[in-house]
């Protein structure tokens, strides 16, 4: 079995991942479907403390660009679809039939059955609503929708609209203001997509698979099944056929545990160089495990920690430099003064911190320019704190 060296696997994930390109000098919608088809989908979060996570895979492949351009693309061309494809995800419309299996296997959770029980027809009249109205968001419909829990309460109306859009009776993009926009199926998508008979799931999770493989480059099964949050023991002897069969490449990275993947179509760059910020839900680093065993990173999201106990803050953005992870930052955007403020800033074990410092004061200074601030603030958390305070 063909032995990867890790630092040669950190490569090839990176390069998988869309890293190691020179930066375009001006961003279109053909840079938007690269990174798309790149990394196959792109994880929502409400979380807006910085900037929604959704905006920042793109940030960090290709550079500064207009947000109103890729809203208006990823919500409004038609080539996009939200589902439960990782988390809450959106992902190129033609991938939509490699879900209907999901759809299919949903039940409802207890809300929804409580609904169900309690109000009989209600959901129905919801679909309706949405069928002959829409498309329409949450405020649109004719409907109760009271908030008696905090931050995500669900009143009846979202309930109904929930439990339809996950069994795939309505689908759903975003508003500008990320408020989701419902409507039928059948007039979010190709026409003819939903005649025929549904992928069968076993074909779908091959596709899957395949597609994860290509995405991560190289990586363990627990990574590769992470991708798309597959059902481990139903995608582990299908992995396992794909290497059999030739389509992926079975291979052994010291220090990994077995059995690792290699999409033999991966390329392999001599090396990776630039600097740039990640989101904390980048398929580089969304599964923790492998941040850790690809860049020795330890990542754990803080922001359902309570803040006393947190370690390196509340939304921490790990710092990619020169193919390694090297330091994380606690960011925040001040919209009212125009202030990006970096409550803690901590450099990565072994790295040069001098260096570091370097690189991320620039990062930053980018950065905040994309998000419109002015100013740049940096306190006094964290080991790299002083140094990239000078550098400001």
């Amino acid at each position: 079995m063909k032995t990867v060296p890790l630092d040669a696997a950190r490569r090839i994930a990176l390069g998988a991942q869309g890293f190691g390109h020179a930066l375009p000098g001006r961003v279109d919608v053909r840079h938007f479907r690269r990174v798309m088809r790149t990394i196959g989908l792109v994880q929502l979060d409400s979380v807006n403390v910085c900037v929604r996570t959704h905006y920042m895979p793109f940030y960090s492949r290709l550079g500064p660009y207009d947000r109103g351009r890729l809203d208006a693309w990823l919500n409004d061309s038609g080539e996009n679809i939200e589902y439960w494809a990782h988390e809450a995800s959106v992902f190129p419309v033609e991938d939509y039939p490699r879900w209907m299996w999901r759809m299919a296997e949903m039940r409802p959770w207890q809300r929804a059955r409580t609904l169900m029980e309690e109000h009989p027809g209600f959901i129905d009249d919801i679909y309706g609503q949405v069928r002959d109205r829409g498309p329409l968001t949450i405020r649109d419909l004719d409907a109760p929708n009271p908030r008696n829990e905090p931050w995500w309460g669900y009143g009846p109306g979202k309930v109904a609209l929930e439990h339809l859009f996950a069994v795939g009776r309505i689908s759903a993009l975003r508003t500008g203001n990320f408020v989701r926009r419902y409507d039928i199926p059948e007039r979010m998508l190709p026409a003819g997509m939903l005649d025929g008979d549904p992928i069968p799931k076993e074909e779908a999770y091959r596709t899957l698979l395949r597609d994860a493989v290509r995405h991560h480059g190289i990586g363990t099964a627990p990574d590769i099944i992470d991708y798309h949050r597959l059902h481990a023991p139903t995608a582990r002897p299908i992995l396992a056929g794909l290497a059999d069969s030739g389509a992926i490449h079975e291979v052994r990275v010291p220090g990994w545990r077995g059995p690792v993947y290699l999409d033999p179509e991966a390329r392999r760059p001599r090396s990776i160089g630039g600097a740039t910020l990640l989101s904390p839900f980048d398929p580089v680093v969304w599964y923790r495990d492998r941040a850790e065993q690809l860049f020795g990173f330890r990542y754990r999201i803080e922001i359902y920690v309570p803040e006393k106990d947190r370690v390196f803050g509340y939304y921490v953005l790990p710092f990619l430099l020169d193919g390694h992870l090297a330091a994380r930052i606690d960011a925040k955007a001040d919209r009212a003064t125009g202030t990006l403020v970096i409550p803690g800033s901590f450099a990565e074990a072994g790295t040069d911190a001098p260096s570091v410092a370097d690189a991320l004061a620039a990062e930053l200074h980018r950065f905040a320019g994309w998000l419109g601030l002015d100013d740049i603030r940096v306190e006094d958390n964290g080991d790299l704190a002083p140094l990239l305070r000078s550098r400001i």
